[in-house]
């Protein structure tokens, strides 16, 4: 039998004790095209965005305001921005100091994520500072913003894994965390940068947050699908309350200063998930798999979604 013959949703069983509803943190403008080397046009990301954004996602971060010389892809930030039209609410920007918070208040941005590494060697590699020296400057950076009246979010990377230190005590992650809400953050990503987490260790992480008064509404979950293990990993986020996961149209990204992290969670396949689960997310799949197969086709590459794949 011809797959397109099949529904394009799948069928619906609800889960005891899962959350009803969940939020999906679109990243594929930014987490995703920045570990890409072809350059691609600044019309093309916002028709990727503004096309994510009908698909009912309501928050898809565009872009950062990182130095053009250390990610070439993200050079045109404050020309996507500029395409977007006037309400940049839903399209929040990643900052890694204060001069890119300013390069990103001169272009409108009203939303901003800052970023800390859970691990003293990859924040020395990604940052060039100490994990302590990282975190005060992210957390400067979150009270500019603050005051300039936006929103930051927090991301926490290598959660689960670091390819130079290994095992990451969670205490150590919860305690980064702790710092991020702390300093203003409505909420931080966790991020398992290399993709090595495990169900089990999805549930400890999160019990140890909460043992560190961070509440789990305060909490969202980034996966790469490095050793496949993505999908179980948002089913153990969700029994444990989590309600917000970052993903990826198409699966496209990594972590350009990681050389192990490969793709992100495709957002096609956690929302053919939810919606096998009954959990609700506000977004249209097809609307989702025609601009990560667009992406994708211009990036010259197949997507990394089995259900974009398997639909397509």
């Amino acid at each position: 039998m011809s797959v397109t013959a099949w529904p394009v949703l799948p069928a619906t069983h609800p889960e005891a004790g899962l959350p009803t509803s969940v939020s999906v943190y679109e990243v594929g403008a930014r987490d995703g095209l920045q570990a890409e080397i072809g350059i691609v046009a600044t019309e093309e990301k916002i028709r990727f965005l503004l096309a994510l954004r009908d698909a009912g996602l309501r928050t898809v971060e565009a872009t950062s305001f990182v130095s053009p010389r250390w990610v070439p892809q993200l050079a045109d930030a404050a020309e996507v921005l500029a395409g977007l039209g006037d309400d940049l609410a839903p399209y929040p920007v990643l900052v890694p100091n204060q001069r890119g918070l300013e390069r990103a208040l001169e272009a409108g941005a009203t939303a901003v994520a800052v970023f800390v590494s859970a691990t003293e060697t990859f924040a020395q590699r990604n940052l060039n500072m100490t994990r302590g020296q990282a975190l005060e400057a992210a957390q400067s950076v979150a009270a500019s913003a603050l005051d300039a009246g936006l929103t930051v979010r927090g991301y926490v990377s290598m959660c689960f894994g670091d390819p130079w230190e290994g095992r990451v005590a969670p205490q150590a992650v919860a305690e980064v965390s702790r710092s991020l809400i702390d300093a203003g953050a409505y909420e931080v990503s966790l991020g398992d940068t290399i993709g090595v987490g495990t169900a089990g260790h999805v549930r400890h992480l999160v019990d140890v947050h909460r043992a560190h008064d961070v509440p789990v509404d305060s909490v969202a979950l980034h996966f790469h699908d490095t050793y496949g293990q993505a999908l179980a990993n948002v089913h153990a986020g969700l029994q444990a309350g989590v309600r917000c996961f970052d993903a990826s149209a198409g699966g496209i990204g990594g972590c350009p200063f990681a050389g192990t992290a490969t793709g992100n969670l495709a957002t096609e396949d956690l929302l053919w998930m939810l919606t096998g689960l009954g959990i609700e997310t506000g977004v249209d799949l097809a609307q989702v798999v025609a601009a990560g197969a667009r992406m994708t086709s211009l990036l010259g590459k197949p997507t990394q979604s089995r259900v974009a794949a398997a639909l397509g």
